[in-house]
């Protein structure tokens, strides 16, 4: 029988290893999902939100972030996101990912947008020097 899944959490500036993880619960773009031992080759994107998963102790963990990649297989669970949150509080983690981590994501957002500004600049400004005579 399998002691569980090894869970790996991955971010820019850390990694943590969870052992003995009896179940995982996330959703993609398909909806709500859940892995445990023994399932088959798995890969997706996970949304913006909260995940959840449990080891042998039965205490449900909660993992917040603004999307990741999941790898599974081998019992080996893999989540490779820009940043995570982890709380066993329920509350605590949905505050925090209401609070810091969607404005983090505004942030991004907006840095995105002006990007997308300067670059449509950029090319009307190109545009107008191709015009120019030799």
């Amino acid at each position: 029988m399998s002691s569980g899944i090894t869970l790996h959490l991955q971010s820019a500036v850390r990694c943590e290893r969870f052992d003995k993880v009896q179940s995982f619960v996330g959703s993609d773009a398909s909806g709500s999902f859940g892995i445990q031992p023994g399932r088959a080759r798995f890969m997706t994107v996970l949304d913006y939100g909260l995940s959840r998963f449990r080891s042998t102790q039965g205490a449900w963990q909660y993992l917040a972030c603004p999307g990741a990649v999941l790898r599974f297989a081998d019992d080996q669970l893999t989540v490779s996101t820009r940043r995570y949150l982890c709380d066993e509080d329920y509350q605590r983690i949905s505050e925090l990912l209401a609070g810091q981590l969607a404005q983090e994501e505004e942030a991004l957002r907006s840095v995105k947008d002006n990007l997308q500004q300067l670059e449509q600049e950029l090319f009307r400004r190109l545009r107008t020097l191709d015009r120019w005579p030799s």
